[in-house]
């Protein structure tokens, strides 16, 4: 009976479904990141990513490892008492692909400080990763 289960299991493969993750790329100034943002069913327990000081991005990727129900991306700027949203995208039940352009999500986005034209540029594709 096992040889009969190891035979089918060759014939027949079990299909593994690859889960989604989001990959920006982010650049200010001289510096390049790139950063990974897993699924989660809590938008609260996201934190926001520091660049260099000058920017924060965050982004907020709601579902699970079958379906991604949408993305929320934010861009803050560090003003002198606070932090100054920037930028707000969403982006409603977006579809994974294996091989995606690395902007092929949003684009590529270029965000300006307010008082001394510092440029952040960020862009992101949805991404089917095997698990």
């Amino acid at each position: 009976m096992a040889v009969i289960g190891l035979l089918a299991g060759a014939l027949f493969p079990v299909a593994v479904a690859a889960a989604p993750s989001l990959r920006c790329q982010l650049i200010q100034g001289d510096t390049e990141q790139v950063l990974d943002f897993s699924p989660t069913s809590d938008p609260y327990s996201v934190k926001a990513v520091d660049i260099k000081d000058v920017f924060r991005f965050k982004a907020v990727v709601i579902g699970n490892a079958q379906k991604i129900d949408y993305i929320k991306l934010y861009a803050y700027y560090r003003a002198k008492r606070q932090m100054v949203l920037l930028h707000a995208a969403q982006y409603p039940n977006p579809v994974a692909a294996s091989a995606p352009h690395p902007a092929a999500l949003t684009g590529t986005h270029f965000l300006y400080s307010p008082d001394l034209g510092r440029e952040l540029q960020y862009a992101c594709a949805l991404y089917e990763v095997a698990p």
